[in-house]
């Protein structure tokens, strides 16, 4: 017998309305479940995208603050002071001049609504690793002598659309820091934008300090031969002789004549040029003469003029009037006001009682000798707060205290020589 099962083929394979129907049912729980969370995904890249924008408005405006700051930090008992005032600047609201940084489209330090920011007085520390280490602790440590980095703390309520579901948030704000350390780097091997006149070392064998001695006044004096020689200038207690280091740019199309140049280059320190050997000195490599400075007999008691006019420009520091024997240079009527004096002018026996901003200090080459004639080896870099002016003086002297390497140079970089002691610049460590 054929006995054959015949099945409903509509039914083995299901009812396609009734599968239409509840694929429809899934699609629309599916939707309903994904939904939420796609919207939840966007809100949170959006906030988080927000936290890292604010994050980053924060983070310029405190490395600003830690580099104006750290500029200041010069070695003295007010330079922390200094310092302070000097990063608040960056972010002041008052003259409309200072205040280059902002969060939300609002200047940083201002507040509007729920958008608030918070600015700190900088801390202040003597190693790069007490900054670093000190998190958010705003307390600091250092006194302004010892004070070599700075720690600066910007704040923000930032103001969330999504993240405000979240336990952690209060009131639909969450705080976000910004911070920067900034210090003085190691010593540098070549320094850029320092004074050019050279003096040479007492004792080659003294790496820290090359045989001179810290908040002694030295009698500078420029390099004469024979008889009679100049006394130490009272108030000083020993003479130091000096010379002036060739920093002549043939190519200078700005003040190109000699006299301004050599001007220029004792009142602000050497300025900027394409061509870095002549706006920087370098560890190890040799100097000479500038060629119209030439050491006289001491008995003519004269300088020559270039040595004149250099001198010319170290009075700027001191002195907000020209005198009469500088007014020869070429366009220094509108040179000097152009070169501020220095607003503490006193004189001290101790460096740290200085208050001033640091105007007065100069950094110049150590050679190992003193040549009118050949070449001279720089050794390194050392610092000098000038005292007195030496415009009127026969023989170039002035007063200057030697006080190491406390203030940061203007530019400079590290190469190889291995220097276990020199001034170093500005850099940002965090």
């Amino acid at each position: 017998m054929d006995i054959r099962f015949r099945t409903n083929s509509s039914a083995s394979r299901g009812d396609p309305v009734r599968t239409s129907r509840k694929r429809g049912v899934t699609a629309i729980q599916l939707v309903v479940v994904l939904v939420p969370v796609v919207f939840a995904f966007l809100g949170f890249a959006i906030d988080l995208g927000i936290l890292y924008s604010v994050k980053g408005e924060l983070k310029a405006a405190a490395d600003s603050m830690a580099l104006a700051a750290a500029s200041q930090l010069i070695g003295t008992d007010t330079a922390t002071g200094a310092a302070t005032a000097a990063a608040q600047a960056t972010v002041e609201n008052v003259s409309g001049l200072g205040n280059k940084y902002y969060f939300h489209g609002l200047p940083i330090g201002q507040t509007n609504g729920n958008l608030i920011s918070t600015v700190s007085d900088p801390a202040y520390y003597g190693t790069a690793a007490d900054a670093i280490a000190s998190g958010t602790n705003t307390a600091g440590g250092a006194s302004g002598a010892q004070a070599k980095y700075v720690r600066a703390t910007v704040s923000a309520q930032v103001p969330l659309l999504f993240w405000s579901l979240l336990p952690t948030v209060t009131d639909r704000n969450v705080t976000v820091l910004g911070t920067a350390v900034a210090g003085i780097s190691p010593p540098l091997c070549v320094g850029c934008g320092i004074e050019p006149f050279a003096v040479a070392a007492f004792d080659q064998n003294d790496t820290t300090d090359f045989g001179f001695i810290l908040d002694r006044l030295y009698s500078f004096t420029y390099l004469c031969t024979g008889l009679p020689g100049p006394t130490v200038l009272t108030g000083a207690t020993q003479q130091l002789n000096y010379l002036l280091l060739n920093r002549l740019d043939p190519n200078a199309t700005v003040y190109p004549d000699e006299a301004s140049q050599v001007f220029r280059d004792l009142a602000g320190g050497l300025p900027g040029n394409t061509n870095g050997a002549i706006s920087c000195f370098t560890v190890n490599q040799p100097e000479v003469l500038w060629a119209s400075a030439v050491v006289n007999p001491c008995s003519a008691r004269r300088l020559a003029p270039t040595v004149t006019n250099a001198l010319c420009g170290l009075d700027t520091r001191l002195d907000p009037v020209t005198p009469t024997s500088c007014e020869s240079i070429p366009g220094v009527d509108t040179l000097w006001p152009v070169y501020s004096p220095d607003p503490d002018t006193n004189a001290y026996t101790a460096y740290t009682d200085y208050t001033g901003n640091g105007r007065r200090i100069i950094t110049i080459p150590i050679v190992d000798t003193l040549s009118a004639a050949g070449s001279m080896n720089v050794l390194g870099f050392r610092q000098f707060l000038v005292s007195a002016s030496a415009v009127t003086d026969p023989f170039g002297r002035f007063i200057a205290m030697y006080i190491g390497t406390v203030a940061p140079i203007k530019q400079g970089n590290f190469q190889s020589c291995s220097l276990s002691a020199g001034p170093g610049k500005v850099v940002l460590h965090q």
